[in-house]
């Protein structure tokens, strides 16, 4: 790899966005008591939840699956442009539409071929003028619409919003609070060097699979390599053959009962050759032969909240050490207007 000289402008524009990601996720919550409380009523009528997103935003919906079901919601994550090929059924469910522009192509399709949703549907959204939030009721994350390419503040302020949501339903909020108010900052630089050779990245969780494909996302986009996320279960069942010193692989781990599931992976992976990265937020003890990123023990959006930022770093300093121009796009555009 060679380190960038001079920090390229999409990177500083990033850098701008990460550094106001606390203050706006607490703001983001604080200031959605109203509408997350009409929609935990709702998840109380209908019981099912359907999670809409693309990109980032099915990310998110990904991440939030497993919380919305342990308070005995039937939650669903699908990318809007499946639902959109192969839909499932919308009646009698609550429907979260999430779109940090509020105004993809999928966005604005899915709500002209429903004839604007349900009753039971809302949306979650950056942008307090656009399409989505004029559309349904809406949660809307502070500071606005997130300028730099690659989702950073954007999934942060997401978060916050379904936390609230969350809250609203019985879920206790400090510990995630505590995440964005005291936020850690474990040095990255030894797993930084242990992917300093791979070619591709695959990262994968049980419980923070959805945090995982986030962080592939954004590697992907940043640094323009094949970098992709598997479950747990899914990348015991046949692509562990890909492993080796030049695919890196990255894990997370928090205190739930699925920490020594991945823990048994990342000793696989080592010894399969690859270098392995653990963001772990559990209290078991760390792999052998991984590079182990702790944070406190924590679970569910505690533990997102906590290493969501610090993933990110990663992933920023990993693309500058691999291209000029990370931060930049040259495939794609920041909202993307065509399917």
């Amino acid at each position: 790899m060679s380190i960038s000289k001079d920090r390229p402008a999409g990177l500083i524009a990033i850098d701008r966005e990460m550094a106001r990601q606390h203050a706006d996720a607490i703001a983001s919550y604080e200031g959605a008591t109203a509408t997350a409380q009409r929609i935990a009523a709702s998840l109380k009528s209908t019981g099912r939840l359907l999670l809409l997103g693309m990109g980032g935003s099915h990310a998110v919906g990904r991440a939030v699956e497993p919380l919305y079901r342990a308070l005995g919601i039937e939650a669903v994550a699908v990318p809007l442009s499946e639902q959109l090929g192969e839909p499932l059924s919308i009646e009698g469910k609550t429907i979260l539409v999430t779109s940090q522009s509020g105004e993809s192509a999928e966005v604005l399709r899915w709500f002209r071929e429903t004839d604007g949703g349900t009753s039971e549907t809302f949306g979650l959204t950056l942008e307090e003028d656009a399409f989505l939030a004029k559309a349904v009721p809406s949660l809307v994350g502070s500071g606005g619409t997130e300028r730099a390419f690659a989702a950073t503040r954007s999934l942060t302020v997401t978060f916050a919003l379904h936390l609230a949501v969350l809250a609203a339903l019985g879920a206790d909020p400090a510990d995630a609070l505590r995440a964005l108010r005291d936020p850690e900052a474990p040095v990255i630089d030894g797993a930084l060097a242990a992917l300093a050779d791979v070619g591709a990245i695959v990262t994968s969780g049980r419980k923070l699979q959805g945090l995982a494909e986030a962080i592939a996302l954004g590697l992907t986009e940043l640094s323009r390599l094949p970098c992709f996320s598997l479950e747990g279960g899914q990348l015991r069942h046949g692509p562990m053959e890909m492993l080796g010193a030049s695919v890196g692989v990255v894990l997370f781990r928090a205190a739930d009962p699925t920490a020594k599931l991945v823990g048994a992976m990342a000793t696989s992976a080592a010894e399969a050759g690859s270098p392995v990265i653990v963001f772990d937020a559990s209290d078991e003890s760390p792999a052998a032969g991984a590079t182990t990123i702790r944070f406190k023990p924590a679970a569910g959006l505690a533990a997102i909240l906590a290493m969501l930022p610090v993933a990110q770093s990663l992933m920023i300093a990993f693309a500058d050490a691999r291209v000029e121009n990370a931060g930049t796009p040259v495939r794609s555009t920041k909202v993307t207007r065509s399917e």
